[in-house]
């Protein structure tokens, strides 16, 4: 039997594109319909009406996929479901959370026609489910950035450049060594894409500057820290800037400083990448690159709405938004101590 992927190959357009000309759901140019239908013609498709029923129905429901795994913080999802339902609301829209990230369930959401968009959280650089996702009858957006986007939108901090942004921080401070202590191994295992884009910066901007750096993987526990700062105090007791993207041992990162006597800046400094409440809320604010993941999630939808209004054809380039990242000065970064 034809199926409407079999349409879709034959015209050299995704899955979803068929599915928005077959249904009128969104405007699709004249060039490419005229290909749809010729592809209809030579390979004698025939959708029930149902199904056709189906696909023009609108749901007023967006789906959000924020799967649980290991090394991720809830608090901080939580901060991005919070901007995703507000916007949501807001626009008359209500959520339906999927905790499981595999492929049948994406499948089960969306070509059930319970939603009518999905934003897809916890992108990994090389994500097994892209593939999938191209294919999906519903508009997606992605919060993450992979390392091939093409056609699908996409909505991050700016994770490369936060990382230059806090080594070269240092390094204008006048630190000739710096370090990373970083997600855990299990996170970097999977190629999570904000922790692997973290690093490349942090080590790019630490490289053009010409200053050693080190970076060390974190347990998200008061012991992996404690594990953390002793090794990197081993092997680099010369290291005296320190850059903690590491939103759940931040806190530990510093209690366990100040029992080897680093006082922070006078001794050691310290920037911090992840939500401002994190690090504005400790016995010492740190100077960090705040991530606005309420905000993410508002854009997020905003981008899913744009794509649902329609206006241009499903095959147009991934339209990528990474937000600058800014630094705030809590006081926690000083120049090095000086030479005895």
């Amino acid at each position: 039997m034809v199926t409407i992927a079999d349409v879709a190959r034959e015209a050299g357009v995704s899955l979803s594109t068929v599915s928005y000309a077959l249904s009128g759901k969104r405007p699709i140019s004249e060039k490419t319909r005229e290909r749809i239908e010729r592809a209809v013609e030579v390979l004698g498709y025939s959708p029930q009406a149902s199904a056709r029923a189906l696909a023009m129905a609108q749901t007023n429901v967006l789906g959000l996929m924020a799967p649980l795994r290991p090394g991720v913080d809830l608090s901080v999802i939580m901060q991005f479901v919070a901007g995703i339902t507000a916007e949501a609301h807001e626009r008359s829209y209500d959520v339906l959370l999927v905790t499981h990230g595999d492929d049948s369930h994406l499948a089960r959401v969306t070509r059930s026609a319970m939603i009518d968009g999905l934003v897809v959280m916890d992108i990994e650089s090389e994500d097994s489910r892209l593939a999938t996702l191209r294919e999906l009858p519903a508009p997606v957006v992605l919060i993450g950035l992979p390392n091939d986007p093409t056609g699908l939108s996409c909505i991050d901090l700016d994770f490369e450049r936060a990382g230059g942004l806090a080594a070269r921080t240092l390094v204008e401070h006048g630190h000739g060594c710096v370090a990373l202590l970083g997600a855990p191994q299990e996170v970097l295992a999977r190629h999570a894409s904000y922790a692997e884009r973290m690093r490349t910066g942090f080590a790019r901007g630490a490289e053009e500057a010409g200053v050693a750096h080190v970076e060390i993987a974190m347990e998200s526990t008061s012991a992996g820290a404690v594990r953390a700062v002793d090794a990197l105090l081993a092997r680099h007791p010369d290291v005296t800037g320190i850059v903690v993207h590491n939103e759940l041992a931040l806190e530990h990162v510093v209690s366990h400083l100040d029992r080897r006597g680093l006082r922070i800046p006078r001794d050691v400094s310290l920037i911090s990448v992840g939500p401002q409440d994190v690090a504005s809320s400790h016995a010492v604010p740190t100077t960090g690159i705040d991530l606005p993941g309420e905000l993410i999630g508002r854009l997020a939808v905003g981008m899913l709405m744009e794509r649902l209004a329609g206006g241009a054809d499903d095959d147009t380039p991934a339209d990528v938004r990474l937000l600058p990242p800014q630094l705030t000065d809590r006081g926690s970064v000083a120049a090095p101590p000086a030479e005895s």
